[in-house]
């Protein structure tokens, strides 16, 4: 259990006040949260039991889906909740679990993020090793280590938002318990403890975007050589992922690489990377991959036939 004797729950002002505001966030959310929770179980289902859909790409997608099912259910049912709720507690425990696990999750994503952008690079331009580098016990243990340093990231944040003492307001003028504002409410002096969590998660962020661009750009550029088939095809996959960094990563940025300086955005910001990219994912990813779509649609007319037979 987490301790603090000063503070036993927090008062989360979420997105609006206006009673038919949070009505619309309720009904808007609602439909994003569905839509992530579905979209990504049928990437798990159909990945999980399709034959076709067993190289480390699909392996490392499998555990991106999984990451942005629990990244987002940290906050969407929290906040769906209180958008009806007239009084919107969070116990102390409640909030240092949710820090926890936001970080985990997010953590967790951006790891996953980067393996799938080596597994491209060694795709591309190592392809006569690939088979070796990413043989599937090489995949088992890259995850397992990201799983490792998610978990120690996590640790660390929770570690030292646990020193914040909170002895005045508990108003979190927020729709969950981040960093930011709790740092804000905290009666002490945040300087070294923000300079820490920047250093923890503002590195990861910056230095996760950095090193995925730089792999990037030396996969676009290796693409000269190759056919105009293998081109289409490495540029198709590569723009989701480009796409999927993009809108992960720069709102990242943007909330853990500053100041400790709160911003009327910074909601909006992090619904954006914590509700509506862990959405957008499973789009990006069967909208422009004809493998998936077609392993979809394999596993439904099996589903169907069976139901006849």
């Amino acid at each position: 259990m987490w301790q603090n004797k000063s503070v036993t729950e927090f008062i989360l002002l979420g997105l609006t006040q206006d009673p038919l505001r949070q009505k619309m966030v309720f009904i808007i959310f609602f439909i994003f949260y569905t839509g992530t929770v579905l979209g990504n179980t049928l990437i798990i289902v159909t990945i999980k039991f399709s034959r076709n859909l067993e190289s480390p790409m699909y392996y490392f997608l499998f555990y991106l889906s999984i990451a942005d099912t629990c990244f987002s259910t940290t906050t969407a049912p929290r906040l769906l909740v209180d958008a009806l709720s007239a009084k919107k507690t969070i116990s102390y425990n409640e909030c240092m679990t949710q820090v926890f696990a936001m970080h985990l999750f997010g953590c967790m994503e951006i790891l996953v993020l980067m393996l799938m952008a080596a597994d491209r690079y060694v795709a591309i331009c190592k392809p006569l090793h690939y088979p070796t580098i990413m043989r599937r016990q090489v995949c088992v243990i890259m995850i397992i280590l990201a799983w490792i340093c998610s978990f120690i990231h996590a640790t660390t944040q929770n570690a030292l938002v646990l020193k914040l003492p909170f002895c005045e307001s508990n108003l979190i003028d927020h729709y969950c318990c981040d960093l930011q504002p709790l740092l804000k409410l905290a009666c002490m002096d945040t300087y070294i403890i923000n300079i820490q969590l920047v250093s923890n998660s503002g590195v990861v962020c910056s230095s996760g975007f950095l090193l995925l661009m730089i792999s990037y750009i030396i996969i676009l550029h290796s693409l000269r050589n190759h056919s105009a088939e293998a081109r289409r095809k490495a540029l198709s996959t590569c723009t989701s992922h480009i796409i999927v960094v993009v809108l992960f990563f720069g709102p990242c940025i943007f909330i853990y690489t500053r100041p400790p300086t709160t911003y009327a955005m910074d909601k909006m910001v992090t619904v954006f990377y914590t509700i509506g990219t862990p959405f957008l994912n499973p789009l990006i990813y069967t909208l422009r991959n004809k493998e998936v779509k077609n392993a979809m649609r394999k596993l439904w007319s099996i589903k169907i036939t069976s139901e006849h037979i």
